[in-house]
């Protein structure tokens, strides 16, 4: 961070600004109640606030602090001084575990006009802190934030910012953290409203980049005066205002407004980041991933080759007796597409003796699941010895339609330190997968694995729709009662049959003792299951 204040500051900027927790990093989760974290962190803090001893220029973090109780905090400093901290405000659940509520405000007085300091979720509230500080008549709203990637999200942050702009008549100024933190994945995305409500300028989604932007707030009195309802901020109110210098703006500043980006490329973006800020940030430089010739493992194959780099992804094919001929050309043509290695290695073998081993205890039992889990949990077994022996990460394969109604072995295709599409519906594994094809310009994910049925092909003939309802209407229905948290009724009255709902939650129940057990993965939907779908697994209750 001092590097980048050196920069700064070379280039004559007025006030640099970082994320939300951007000194600690979103979320340090329970690290936030050890007393030697959250003091490390005051002390980094007070080393940044020194640093700036002989720097013209202001500086906000956001950063835990120990105050009366525990606060996420914007701390504005300069010339070795802090000179105010904004505490934030409206905390989500899972913030209110850790922090307590700010009460106060926080205005910086310069030449030009006024600002005021907001924390993430601040500014979304309909009657919040930003209406606070219109009543005050602030020309410039900061906003700090460490705003996780959801689709649909980037797209409302701007809805709801312009509209606060117009309605108020100050500029908006959002800065969004950027990068993957386990279950997280923030995309950046930052940008300036200006009061009429218009995008002004615009960063790039899941890009770093350091953008220094001119923002002229005599418009935002301008605007004002066109409004009898808009007041411009009294010189002598009685409010404590924090001064400090604006110098002359930057001749070179062009402001840049972008074209909305396609959501399936979206999506792919936030899977490539997530992904690769998780690899490198907990020691890995490599992955391993079990191909099947499915969409599945396509997509989680080329969305790794993309992030991390060919030479950086071990392709493992593992027929069985039951794997077809299809499925291994398919393998074999997306290794060769992306260019990486594979290793094949058989089950059938190993996977007889497996049987043969157990006669006993299955003697007189028709085959059933456990012969069909048996195959996976021997794959899962080969990931696990390539990952001890040649320290690769096992990247698993599951998305979320599996993941909700336990389609899914434990210990078999559920192994793995990381689920990259845990939170994709199998309908959106195509959409992404199809759209990978599109953005290259060529066949990365062979054509024919889109058109043949989804089948794990542990049985002969196997599909999967043998036992899930088609995948359209299943992603429906799940969609509905997890990331809407619909009723049954709710969602029969939708248009959907009882029985076939009735199935599905049944499904759903019956295997939530595998999702506590799964690998984490990247937040993409409204209600990421193991984080923010959390139901017991022992209870009556019928969902």
């Amino acid at each position: 961070m001092e590097k980048i204040l050196k920069d700064l500051e070379r280039k004559g900027v007025d006030i640099a600004v970082f994320p939300e927790l951007s000194l600690v990093g979103y979320c340090p989760k329970d690290l936030l109640m050890r007393y030697d974290f959250l003091k490390k962190a005051e002390m980094e803090l007070m080393e940044l606030v020194d640093f700036t001893k002989d720097m013209d220029m202001t500086v906000i973090v956001g950063t835990p602090r120990m105050g009366s109780s525990v606060y996420n905090s914007a701390v504005v400093f300069r010339e070795g001084e802090i000179v105010s901290i904004y505490d934030k405000r409206v905390l989500d659940s899972a913030e209110s575990r850790y922090f307590s509520t700010g009460d106060d405000i926080a205005v910086l007085s310069t030449p030009e006009g006024n600002i005021g300091i907001l924390i993430r979720d601040d500014l979304w509230e309909i009657t919040g802190p930003a209406e606070e500080y219109a009543e005050l008549g602030i020309d410039l709203l900061i906003d700090i934030s460490a705003s996780a990637y959801v689709r649909g999200r980037p797209e409302f942050r701007k809805d709801v910012a312009s509209l606060k702009a117009k309605s108020h008549g100050y500029w908006i100024v959002y800065l969004n953290a950027i990068g993957g933190v386990d279950e997280f994945v923030f995309d950046g995305a930052s940008f300036v409203v200006d009061p009429k409500g218009e995008i002004y300028h615009e960063l790039e989604m899941f890009e770093e980049e350091i953008s220094i932007v001119d923002v002229d707030m005599s418009f935002s009195k301008s605007f004002k005066l066109l409004s009898s309802n808009k007041k411009i901020i009294d010189e002598d109110l009685a409010i404590p205002l924090d001064y400090i210098p604006i110098r002359e703006k930057h001749d070179s500043f062009k402001p840049r407004t972008l074209e909305r980006v396609k959501e399936e490329e979206q999506i792919l973006r936030a899977l490539m980041t997530a992904l690769k800020d998780y690899v490198e940030m907990n020691g890995f430089s490599k992955v391993v991933v079990g191909l099947s010739g499915g969409i599945d493992s396509s997509l989680v194959a080329s969305v790794a080759t993309l992030a991390l780099g060919k030479e950086n992804v071990l392709g493992v094919l593992m027929p069985s007796m039951y794997t077809s001929r299809e499925s291994i050309e398919d393998a074999q043509k997306l290794a060769s597409n992306l260019g990486i290695k594979t290793y094949t290695i058989p089950i059938t073998d190993v996977f007889n003796e497996y049987l043969n081993a157990l006669k006993e205890p299955f003697e007189g039992k028709e085959r059933n699941v456990a012969e069909e889990n048996l195959q996976a949990r021997i794959r899962g077994t080969y990931l696990m010895a390539i990952s001890n022996k040649l320290g690769h990460l096992v990247i698993s394969t599951g998305n979320k339609s599996e993941a909700a109604t336990g389609y899914a072995t434990l210990y078999g295709d559920m192994v793995g330190g990381y689920s990259l599409i845990k939170d994709l519906y199998k309908t959106d594994v195509y959409r992404v997968a199809r759209w990978i094809n599109e953005r290259e310009g060529r066949e990365i994910i062979p054509e024919r694995v889109f058109k043949k049925p989804p089948s794990a092909e542990l049985s002969p003939g196997q599909k999967d729709q043998d036992k899930l309802p088609p995948y359209k209407l299943l992603d429906k229905i799940l969609t509905l009662l997890i990331d809407e948290n619909r009723t049954p009724d709710q969602i029969v009255n939708s248009g959907f049959d009882r029985e076939t709902v009735e199935y599905v939650l049944k499904l759903v129940k019956e295997s939530e003792y595998k999702r506590y057990q799964a690998a984490p993965g990247p937040k993409i939907t409204g209600r990421l299951l193991g984080v923010e779908w959390r139901y017991p697994i022992t209870s009556k209750y019928i969902l």
